[in-house]
C-alpha cells in the first residue's frame, strides 16, 4: 500500500487493523495495542519500526507466534513514529502483507484461491491433504480460523471453487467487519488463500480419519 493510500484511509476514519490502533499526533503517528488505549502513559515507548518485528514474533506469554493473524499480540508498548512511511513499515512488520492486500482488493486486483485448489497442488508429505472432504474442511476451518481465539483475518476464499457455503458467519467474510468484535473502522487483514498452517492441519485431519477407519 502506498503512503498516500494509507493517508487517505486515515483521513476517512480508519484508525485500526487487527489488535492495533493508530493515530496522528503533533510529532507524527502513534501505534499501540488496542488493550492499552486507556493506559498509554504506562506503556513502554518504542521509536523504530523494526522494533515492531520483535513484537510480532512472540505472544503475551513469550511463545512463538507462527500465525501472524492470531489475536495474541503482546501489549504494554507504544510506537512513536515520525512519519507515515514508518507507520506503514511498522504495520507491515506486525501484519505482513495486510495493507498491500487491502489496496489490491480495493483496486479489484485481489483474486482469492479456493481451499480445494490450494490442497490439490500439495506434494510430498502434504499430498494426502488433497483427500480432505468437504465436511471435514468445514469443521476444520470453523475451529482453526475462528476470529475469537485463532485468527483475525477476513476469509475471502471458498472451500470448493465457485461454491460458497454457509458454514461460517457472514461477518468472517465481510471486509467491513472488525474481526475483533469491537466495531471499529478497521483496515481488514484479508485472507486470499488457506495458509500453510491450515494445510498442515488438513493433513492431520485426513491422517487421523484414515487411522480411525483402519482401526
Amino acid at each position: 500500500m502506498s503512503t498516500e493510500t494509507l493517508r487517505g484511509l486515515i483521513e476517512s476514519g480508519y484508525h485500526a487493523i487487527g489488535e492495533l490502533e493508530f493515530m496522528k499526533t503533533a510529532n507524527g503517528y502513534r501505534l499501540y495495542h488496542k488493550a492499552d488505549k486507556g493506559s498509554l502513559l504506562g506503556a513502554k515507548v518504542l521509536r523504530f519500526p523494526e522494533e515492531a518485528r520483535k513484537l510480532a514474533r512472540y505472544d503475551r506469554k513469550g511463545a512463538y507466534r507462527p500465525l501472524k493473524g492470531a489475536p495474541t499480540l503482546p501489549s504494554g508498548w507504544v510506537l512513536e513514529l515520525p512519519n507515515l512511511e514508518e507507520l506503514k513499515r511498522a504495520l507491515d512488520y506486525l501484519y505482513p502483507g495486510a495493507t498491500a492486500t487491502w489496496q489490491a482488493f480495493m483496486e479489484k486486483k485481489a483474486a482469492a484461491v479456493s481451499l480445494r485448489q490450494t490442497l490439490d497442488r500439495q506434494t510430498g508429505m502434504y499430498r494426502v491433504a488433497r483427500k480432505l472432504r468437504l465436511d471435514q474442511a468445514e469443521n476444520l476451518v470453523q475451529t482453526f480460523c475462528d476470529s475469537k481465539d485463532r485468527c483475525l483475518r477476513t476469509i475471502l476464499w471458498e472451500i470448493e471453487p465457485n461454491s460458497r457455503s454457509g458454514f461460517l458467519p457472514p461477518s468472517k467474510s465481510d471486509p467491513s467487519f472488525d474481526q475483533t468484535g469491537d466495531g471499529r473502522k478497521a483496515i481488514p487483514y484479508l485472507c486470499l488463500e488457506g495458509c500453510n498452517l491450515l494445510v498442515a492441519a488438513a493433513r492431520k485431519v485426513v491422517l487421523s480419519a484414515k487411522k480411525s477407519e483402519s482401526g
